[in-house]
Formats: structure tokens, sequence, C-alpha cells
């Protein structure tokens, strides 16, 4: 789904409201992959082009995975806000939980959401949220307001596999975007490394 990054301004300011800088460890990777991720502060992808996407009627979700292994190809200051977020849901979900910032956003006056209808289809099993830890105060209203965004933090399974096939459900739709977006971030962490001078010594 392709969307003007205007619909969601303000939501770099509510996600810096949100959180208290600091990095994420590292979940998902074995030891020698996250040993290939370059160090943060050298990507430069935006939060959308790391975020799947979907319309469902009125109402415009965007999921990001909140992993180090995809965060750490942003931008610096999207990774501070990020991996803040993160730092400070990870003691409140479940240990093996896999967290993901998940955005609910209308342009019409007042649309209803369904939390629980978010999902995650991963090598061929439908992941529910273990748990959902609002971030905006009227989560609880399951209303969304015009040109308003609703927010919260989900863990799903750890069987949802970032490194594979994904993608995002709600209710009936699903939106299969995850396979460009897995591509763009590997593209990402080489030229990232780059920047770093990571594997530029062997050239030398």
């Amino acid at each position: 789904m392709s969307r003007a990054p205007k619909v969601w301004a303000g939501l770099a300011t509510l996600l810096t409201a949100a959180c208290t800088i600091a990095p994420a460890p590292e979940g998902g990777l074995s030891t020698a992959d996250a040993d290939a991720l370059p160090p943060p502060g050298y990507g430069t992808l935006r939060q959308e082009e790391i975020s799947m996407t979907l319309r469902s009627q009125d109402l415009e979700i965007m999921v990001t995975p909140l992993a180090e292994s995809i965060i750490v190809v942003t931008a610096p200051d999207t990774y501070d806000r990020l991996s803040g977020i993160a730092e400070s849901h990870r003691a409140s979900a479940p240990p093996d939980g896999t967290l993901f910032l998940v955005s609910f956003y209308t342009q019409q006056p007042e649309v209803r959401f369904v939390p629980e209808e978010v999902q995650i289809l991963s090598r061929g099993l439908r992941l529910r949220p273990l748990s959902v830890s609002p971030i905006t105060p009227t989560w609880g209203q399951r209303r969304v307001q015009q040109r308003r965004t609703e927010m919260a933090v989900y863990a799903f399974s750890s069987e949802a596999d970032l490194e594979s096939d994904l993608a995002l459900a709600y209710g009936l739709e699903q939106a299969g975007t995850w396979p460009a977006i897995l591509a763009r971030v590997q593209a990402e962490r080489a030229r990232a490394r780059a920047r770093a001078g990571i594997g530029t010594e062997r050239r030398r």
C-alpha cells in the first residue's frame, strides 16, 4: 500500500514522548548473525521503510518490528526512538516475545479498532498477540479520532521469523509486503557496515 509520509505526521513526536532512549538487545538472531550487524548510527532508513502497512476500510495500520536486527538500519534519530520504546516495554513483555510497534490512524471523524485483530502470519502460522502494552493514553477507548494515531507495543511469539516471509493481518485483510522490506533491510545492513568500515580492513 502506498501512502504519503504526511499521513503519519506527528508520529515521531509521539514516539519521542513515549520512550526512554536505550539500546535494545538482540533477541532473534544467532551470535554469528548478530556479529554481522552494523553498529547503530550508520543506517539511513525511515520508520515507514521497515514497517508493514495495511488499510482496512477507514483504518490505516502500520506495524514496525522493534528487533535490533531490523531497527539498526534506521537513521540515528529513528533508531533512538524505536530502541527506546523496545527497551522500556521489554520487561513487561513475555520473555521470549518478539516486539512490534503497532499504530492505527484514520482520516475519518472517529473509527473503532479491535487490538486483538492485529496478527502476524509466519511460516504458515497465524500468530495472535501474547501481550499488548498501550503507549497512547486513549488506547483503551478502542477508537481513533480524526487525524490522530493510537499506538501500542505488541509481543508476538518468537515464531515470528523476521528473516523469513511474514504477512500482516487485520481481520480478513492481509498485506504481504515483508519480503520487499526485508530485502531493503538486508541491503541497508551491507551499506551501513561499509559506512562503519566493517569488512574493509581485509582490502587494505
